[in-house]
């Protein structure tokens, strides 16, 4: 249910994104500490404009039912932005995250709802 939707003005090849996945994948799980099989990662690719200077840059979207806190968040910040900055040259300054909990009631899976 934990799902982690990028968006990034970086320029990124397939085998890039691909490569960008499962580490997303897995940092999400870890820290959140729901089971993997539950994760949902995208990559989009997008123009952006940030601080008033194009160059590149990203947005993270992290929504989960449950498991968000300010001490979760943080880390997740850190280790996205890592992540990020290692595999993209994306510097962490240029990276914004937002963080939502939702209602087991709204989200939907596998023709039902988790709650």
């Amino acid at each position: 249910m934990p799902l982690l939707a990028l968006q990034t003005s970086s320029s990124l090849s397939n085998q890039q994104r691909h490569e960008l996945l499962a580490p997303l994948s897995r940092i999400v799980a870890e820290c959140i500490g729901k089971p993997e099989r539950y994760v949902m990662v995208t990559i989009d690719q997008t123009a952006m404009l940030m601080g008033g200077a194009e160059g590149p840059a990203a947005y993270a979207e992290i929504r989960s039912i449950g498991g968000l806190s300010g001490e979760v968040n943080r880390t997740l910040s850190e280790r996205v932005c890592a992540l990020l900055h290692e595999r993209l040259g994306i510097p962490p300054d240029r990276i914004y995250l937002g963080f939502t909990s939702v209602a087991a009631t709204h989200w939907g899976w596998n023709g039902g709802t988790f709650g």
